[in-house]
């Protein structure tokens, strides 16, 4: 497997994970009155995966364009 791709699959897990912790977070803290609207919802478990899910994009792409920075620097290339 390339290692790029490799890259991209251990970013998209790490984001998804990283969003999980920070939707958790969210509710708990209940920023925003959130929990209080969450809870009182029929439709609770939909609006928490599409946060959770919105924010492991954002996180995901984050996470990538750092490994990709990172590997970019010149201490880092291959000979």
């Amino acid at each position: 497997m390339p290692k790029v791709v490799r890259l991209y699959i251990h970013s998209a897990l790490a984001g998804f994970v990283l969003a999980g912790i920070f939707t958790g977070l969210v509710l708990w803290l209940n920023v925003g009155n959130l929990w209080h609207l969450v809870s009182g919802s029929d439709v609770a478990v939909m609006a928490v995966t599409v946060f959770w899910v919105l924010n492991g994009i954002v996180f995901s792409g984050v996470q990538f364009a750092w490994g990709i920075t990172r590997a970019a620097t010149p201490g880092n290339q291959e000979q």
